[in-house]
């Protein structure tokens, strides 16, 4: 049987998309991952001030919207409850909860699964995306989230951390400042809503480009999407990013890798990777995934729904 060329393999029917919509954000200035420890947490949510949290609450379906926020990934986590709740009540909300899922017991139990069930839009915390595929992994609380996410229109939202688990292969550590050595950056199996994709947060601020590219390198079939700070992505059908908030970000493309260093070398040996195709987008841009095609969109319309 003959093999199928690249052009005819774009052709192939597509696979059935979700219904719902993810929602990643790069995080707060001073609200950090731990797989960094020089970064302490903390709970600011100033980032929402620029218009972010009332895109997840317009996307949910407006102010009287369902919503819960789980802040496992939080080490944390009554602090930054308690700051999502003022925020969410700024702007306005009236049926916010929270969700303080410490271990996998607490994730099994079937209160938190029947709420899950209810619920128009969940929203996962920012603090060490670990936590967040190590606790659901395998429970039904991911399963229900999965199966609303796929056909009940559910929104699914994460800053930071949970923004980070969203997607099938996930980077649980790496420091940036050595990135750029093999083995430095770790991964694993995330939350697994968005295949083919790596998601890195806080990624301009803290010069993670080496951080995203060596997973990507390690990795070619799938984009890096590095997230700014105050800044994120809405994905439709798994495909269409939409950029909103007020910073960049930096799409790294693998697919075209020519060449690479990366299994040649020992642990600990700088990578070298031969044809990463970037791109940075800001508000008002959007890209499709499947088709690695950059859309310029309407800056000016953006901002007026933000």
């Amino acid at each position: 049987m003959a093999l199928l060329s690249r052009s005819e393999i774009q052709k192939q029917p597509a696979v059935e998309q979700p219904n719902g919509k993810l929602i990643a954000v790069g995080g707060a200035e001073d609200k950090g991952t731990e797989s960094e420890g020089y970064y302490s947490q903390q709970s600011n949510l100033h980032f929402f001030e620029l218009g972010i949290l009332k895109r997840i609450v317009q996307e949910c379906g407006g102010h009287e919207s369902h919503i819960e926020v789980v802040t496992t990934a939080s080490s944390i986590p009554l602090e930054v409850g308690e700051n999502y709740m003022q925020a969410f009540g700024k702007i306005g909300c009236t049926n916010v909860h929270i969700m303080h899922i410490r271990n996998r017991d607490e994730a099994r139990d079937p209160a938190h699964v029947e709420r899950i069930r209810k619920a128009r839009g969940v929203m996962f915390s920012g603090g060490d995306q670990l936590r967040l595929s190590s606790i659901f992994g395998g429970t039904e609380f991911l399963d229900v989230l999965h199966e609303r996410y796929r056909g009940d229109h559910l929104i699914v939202a994460g800053t930071s951390a949970g923004a980070m688990a969203m997607s099938n292969t996930m980077i649980y550590q790496g420091r940036s400042d050595i990135a750029h050595l093999k083995g430095e950056v770790k991964i694993t199996t995330g939350l697994a809503f968005m295949p083919g994709v790596i998601i890195d947060s806080h990624f301009i601020k803290r010069g993670r480009f080496s951080r995203l590219a060596q997973a990507v390198a390690s990795n070619p079939s799938c984009t890096g999407i590095g997230l700014g700070e105050d800044t994120g992505v809405i994905v439709t059908g798994s495909n269409h990013l939409e950029v909103i908030g007020s910073g960049a970000v930096v799409i790294i493309d693998g697919r075209d890798i020519r060449q690479s260093n990366i299994t040649q070398v020992s642990a600990g040996t700088p990578i070298s990777v031969d044809n990463l195709r970037v791109n940075m987008l800001v508000r008002g841009n959007s890209y499709l995934l499947r088709e690695r095609h950059f859309e310029h969109g309407d800056a000016e319309e953006a901002q007026d729904m933000e």
